[in-house]
């Protein structure tokens, strides 16, 4: 495949192996895009030496047997207890009776922060942040010094129970309340052993997310409609502005130290594999902070394939590969870091995105975009070298079109693969044994979905156009592995799946919560706004549910007894 300067690539193979042209206008405003941005910042960060063929750096990868877990939206996973929406207690209640039916980590969405003023996105997968975590999941209740005021909060914790009472989670409603309870306790000056040190050892991007937040809250979350001095990070920390926030700013960065403390709580009993999403939103927190080293008038998609014809944008911007040399790739290692923090393992969304994006111009569609190269080898260092810190596993999401020189490069990294029953034509004796294999995703449907037919019809309604070929390939496919016929009852196609999924020799298995509890709707519908609730949908029964749950249990079993 050819190149042109930049590392913009001229040509590429489509998902169907047929080679492609780059949108020759697409080049040129990517060209010219590269040019403009990514101005140095001060100082001469080291650059990592990429590893040499022999040399390479792997990432962290324990010895010992296999390992299944679930699948969950922590969001989805409410218990009695909640305030509207799963928190981090509830991951730690989640991680208790995993323990006792035999799982060995619990997969779950990505923490990151999402804004924190206006209405809040649903979407995981779009962030304010990556590197910090949403105060949605604080369990407010256990917060030092909640007992102190525990009468005064009685109302409001009352209103956060009655929310729960609703299938769809409401974030716009539980964020102010959580909120309001938390403002009370800080006010009430809680013990905050620990908080400095941690605040220090976090360094100095913890205060600048605290301010971000706090100058959010009083112009708006979307950085670019502040106030011209304010828009630069540089110049907005020592403003008059962030010095009459900074009270609120801590209170910011006391809301991150809880949120660390209890993740690390939950992971005292099944340590988590953490998600990393592949960008953030542009108008948050990591593009206020790092917006000189963006690529102007582009955002990130997928180009089409089998499942997405028409391609997709995902509406955030991409770093410019020169501008992160230039600052060792900072913002990439502590984004890494900061999502490894107390897991067993972390699963990085679309990792081709370390070898190349498709970047599509602000106005055009999925299939007018054109490959952006980035240097694979030192982020693959640094991604290694963050992994033997933590001693945390890291798990390559690689579906979609994918070259085979970049699988073959992950997997002398020691990246795990990611294998899907719904996708693999071979059976899954044959998959990889470095890998993480599943039966589906958040953004498929689920096995009751694809059984019942409810998921075809729900896309029908979307106005979706799906490729009915491709679902009847995989429904037959299905058919012979589970011995359950298309329209039998879902309950036994879940336990069939999960049986040929067992016959897998993948280092780690996962099952998703929604199929344990043969739960028809999928998590996320790509393509739709308004048309499904995404990242909304909460478990019925709750986690109370879940425990009693005779096919949580059956699940468990098959899953234990591989």
């Amino acid at each position: 495949m050819s190149e042109t300067a930049f590392g913009i690539q001229a040509e590429y193979v489509d998902a169907w192996g047929v080679p492609r042209k780059a949108n020759p206008d697409t080049v040129r405003l990517l060209r010219k895009a590269l040019g403009a941005g990514g101005r140095s910042r001060p100082g001469r960060p080291t650059t990592p030496e990429p590893g040499g063929a022999g040399n390479a750096p792997g990432c962290h990868l324990p010895r010992g047997t296999q390992a299944w877990g679930w699948a969950a939206q922590l969001y989805a996973v409410r218990s009695q207890r909640s305030w509207g929406i799963g928190d981090l207690g509830d991951l730690r209640r989640l991680a208790d009776w995993s323990q006792g039916v035999g799982a060995g980590f619990i997969q779950i969405n990505p923490l990151h922060a999402s804004a924190p003023a206006g209405p809040q996105q649903a979407s995981p997968y779009f962030p304010s942040s990556r590197r910090f975590r949403n105060p949605l999941y604080i369990a407010v209740e256990e917060v030092p010094g909640y007992r102190a005021v525990a009468v005064e909060l009685a109302g409001i914790a009352a209103r956060a129970r009655e929310l729960n009472q609703a299938r769809l989670i409401d974030r716009d409603a539980v964020l102010p309340l959580k909120l309001r309870a938390l403002e009370a306790i800080w006010e009430a000056g809680p013990p905050r052993r620990g908080l400095d040190a941690w605040a220090t050892a976090a360094g100095p991007a913890l205060k600048t997310y605290g301010t971000y937040c706090a100058l959010a809250e009083r112009h708006g979350a979307d950085w670019r409609a502040w106030p011209g001095r304010l828009r630069w990070p540089a110049s907005a920390i020592d403003s008059p502005e962030a010095r009459e926030v900074h009270a609120r700013a801590q209170f910011h960065v006391w809301l991150q130290w809880l949120l660390d403390r209890q993740l690390e709580r939950a992971a005292r009993v099944v340590r988590p594999i953490c998600d990393l999403a592949i960008g953030a939103d542009p108008a948050g927190a990591d593009a206020w902070i790092w917006s000189d080293l963006l690529i102007p008038g582009f955002t990130v998609g997928a180009p089409p394939d089998e499942l997405n014809l028409a391609g997709q944008n995902w509406g955030f911007p991409a770093f410019n590969p020169q501008a992160l040399v230039e600052v060792g790739f900072a913002p990439f290692r502590e984004t890494v870091r900061a999502g490894m923090a107390h897991a067993l393992g972390l699963r990085i969304d679309h990792v081709m995105g370390l070898f190349r994006l498709w970047m599509i111009p602000h106005g055009a569609s999925g299939t007018d975009g054109a490959y952006l190269t980035y240097p694979a080898a030192p982020m693959l260092d640094i991604l290694a070298q963050e992994s033997q810190a933590a001693g945390a596993l890291v798990i390559g999401e690689d579906l979609g079109t994918v070259q085979p020189e970049v699988r073959q490069e992950l997997r002398r990294r020691r990246v795990l693969s990611y294998r899907l029953l719904w996708f693999e034509e071979r059976p899954p004796r044959r998959y990889p044994r470095r890998a993480l294999a599943a039966v589906t995703t958040h953004d498929l449907p689920t096995v009751a979905g694809l059984w019942s037919g409810s998921d075809q019809r729900a896309m029908d309604a979307a106005g979706l156009h799906p490729n009915l070929a491709a679902s009847r390939a995989i429904m037959e496919r299905m058919s012979h592995l589970t011995g359950v016929r298309a329209g039998g009852p879902p309950e036994l196609a879940v336990l069939g799946a999960y049986r040929a999924l067992c016959r897998s020799p993948s280092r780690l298995l996962a099952a998703t919560l929604e199929d344990a509890l043969v739960v028809a709707e999928r998590p996320n519908m790509p393509g739709t706004v308004d048309e499904w609730p995404n990242w909304s949908i909460a478990l019925p029964g709750g986690l109370e549910g879940l425990r009693r749950s005779k096919s949580a249990g059956q699940l468990a079993g098959i899953m234990s007894g591989r």
